[in-house]
């Protein structure tokens, strides 16, 4: 588990020395130091500090002005201070520190004991929440891992239906061969015919195989890609139940991009249009359609998915994103939180769901931020 971060600050070195042993002999902790507040800054800067512990007398700038320019930054506000003091322990100053934002004061001379007792009770909130966010990944971690067990379930459906129509093509060209042999009227054109449409169907199957062996491919790499690409991939794959379905599609779609692992936004695809090819099912819609619209929007690639199922209701809308919640007669309820957290954790970006006038809208907004910073050198 990670260690917990103390940063001390005093100009004088034999009190930082004599402070460091007697934190070290009760604690295990990474302990940083700093003759200046200037050094501290720098420190603070470049690590995680979980409790700083600074003395208030120093040359140049003093405690005080050191903790009211750390409340003033974002990284800093928030990391609870302990002044360590032997001339500035009245009431007046001890209201000011308070007032800054201190949590404690400790007066010189320093005893061991006090100063543990002190330590001790934020060491353990630190512990403590860093259980509760191990708790919270593994669990995400088995929610994503069952999501991405039930995507696969259903993209194995996919595979059976996309080779299950040029397979029967294939079959009806072996009977055909039978029954021209049988009539004798294979010549060089049933010849030419045949070995043409049979290879098609055999190029069909393979681009078919790799489509679906790149999607599930383990070993992948952030990069930059078009989100077209990412959607026809996805309406690729989907080709036959689409079909099936007779769903109509609508495309608005641009070459905007982004950066990340590209089967990653596809998965994310493949789940919302899944959600709605069941909605269409259990709702019994007659003249399916979904629209899909990628268009840039200040900082942003905005890629959109709207249907017409009729959406859910308003009360539910917010639920969609918890884990194991689902609106399915049969569902896992983990498809959607797993979307969420994809394109929150793996693209930075934010996903808001709402009803639109005949179904529901999925609206994904991907930074373009890191776009130049990872364009390859030309």
């Amino acid at each position: 588990m990670e260690k917990f971060s103390i940063l001390l600050v005093d100009d004088v070195s034999e009190n930082i020395y004599s402070l460091k042993m007697m934190i070290e002999d009760s604690f295990d902790v990474n302990i940083f130091s700093a003759l200046s507040a200037q050094d501290g800054m720098e420190i603070l800067m470049k690590e995680n500090i979980d409790l700083i512990l600074t003395d208030v007398q120093m040359p140049e700038i003093d405690g005080f002005e050191f903790v009211e320019y750390l409340k003033n930054i974002e990284k800093t506000k928030n990391i609870p201070v302990i002044f360590i003091t032997g001339i500035y322990d009245k009431d007046e100053y001890k209201t000011k520190g308070y007032n800054l934002g201190a949590v404690e004061y400790i007066t010189k001379p320093i005893h061991d004991v006090l100063l543990n007792s002190k330590l001790k009770v934020y060491i353990d909130i630190f512990e403590r929440r860093k259980q509760d966010e191990q708790q919270i990944a593994e669990k995400e971690k088995v929610l994503i891992h069952q999501s991405k067990m039930a995507t696969m379930g259903e993209m194995i459906g996919v595979i059976a239906h996309q080779l299950k129509q040029p397979l029967n093509v294939l079959s009806l060209y072996c009977n055909d061969v039978k029954d021209s042999y049988y009539y004798n009227e294979i010549d060089d054109k049933f010849i030419e015919d045949f070995s043409k449409n049979t290879k098609e169907q055999i190029k069909f199957l393979s681009e078919t195989i790799d489509d679906f062996r790149n999607f599930f491919n383990p070993d992948k790499q952030k990069r930059i890609f078009e989100v077209k690409h990412a959607v026809d991939t996805s309406l690729k794959l989907l080709g036959n139940q689409l079909e099936v379905n007779k769903i109509k599609l609508n495309l608005e779609v641009c070459d905007e991009k982004v950066f990340g692992i590209e089967t990653e936004l596809e998965q994310v695809i493949l789940n919302i249009i899944n959600n709605s090819i069941d909605a269409f099912k259990e709702q019994e819609i007659k003249n399916k359609e979904i629209n899909i619209t990628i268009l840039s929007k200040q900082s942003y690639t905005v890629l959109i998915l709207e249907d017409n199922a009729g959406g859910v209701k308003i009360e539910n809308l917010e639920k969609l994103f918890d884990p194991y919640y689902t609106t399915k007669s049969t569902g896992t309820g983990t498809g959607l939180y797993m979307v969420k957290l994809v394109i929150k954790n793996s693209f930075h970006g934010d996903l808001k769901i709402n009803n639109s006038d005949k179904g529901l809208r999925y609206i994904i907004a991907l930074p373009q931020k890191n776009l130049e910073e990872n364009e390859p050198v030309k």
